[in-house]
């Protein structure tokens, strides 16, 4: 599994900062997704400018591939990810309605681009299994940014939740979309979103947690 790049606590997850003389209009962006470049963007896709989508994989490619190596736990699956996404965001960019941002709508389709490679991937190993003996994993390097214990507790954390628990945690807590912005993606309300993210969180703690209880019962 690749590194996942947490902030703890959760529960002080940092939100944007507002500065005192930003207009009314930039307040407004900012709490409904609303972004000028986004619009512009959008603009140049549906008039099938390739500037527009030059300049959408500039913007967005790096945050796509995180996401996408999180998901598939693979980077070389994770590019082709991303390169069968944008295909698909030039082949359906006439069905795209405004009805959410640009990048919320093309997020939903490199979320469900993964979602067939996963499936296709377990298909591949269900009929070769038999066949033969799986090759061992070669040891992933060290996140640069986690100590390797912390690390590896977090994967095997994750790795014990359900992979929609786990998908909703990475888009919140990893890769900072909202809630609505998730709800787009994963085709589920909002509610929906923030609950399973607080069910994923909880699974997190008591896996991660010290069994101080225990210990405290042991010593009596």
């Amino acid at each position: 599994m690749g590194s996942v790049g947490l902030t703890w606590p959760w529960e002080h997850r940092i939100s944007p900062v507002v500065h005192e003389g930003r207009s009314q209009l930039q307040l407004a962006e900012r709490e409904t997704g609303a972004n000028p470049e986004d619009a512009a963007l959008a603009a140049g896709c549906l008039a099938g400018d390739l500037r527009a989508y030059e300049r959408l994989y500039e913007w967005q490619g790096a945050r796509m591939k995180n996401l996408a190596r999180n998901l598939l736990h693979s980077a070389s699956d994770a590019e082709d990810a991303v390169q069968e996404t944008f295909l698909k965001i030039q082949r359906s960019i006439g069905s795209f309605r405004r009805q959410s941002t640009f990048v919320t709508w093309t997020f939903r389709i490199l979320v469900n681009t993964c979602y067939d490679l996963r499936r296709s991937r377990v298909r591949r190993k269900e009929q070769t299994q038999n066949d033969s003996e799986e090759m061992p994993k070669l040891p992933e390097p060290r996140a640069a940014v986690a100590h390797p214990s912390l690390r590896l507790a977090l994967e095997r954390a994750l790795a014990q939740l359900t992979q929609h628990q786990r998908d909703v945690f990475l888009l919140y807590e990893v890769e900072g979309f909202r809630h609505m912005e998730i709800a787009g993606m994963l085709e589920i309300s909002e509610t929906a979103s923030k609950n399973t993210l607080f069910q994923a969180k909880k699974n997190l703690r008591l896996v991660l947690e010290p069994p101080r209880s225990r210990e405290a019962g042991g010593m009596r």
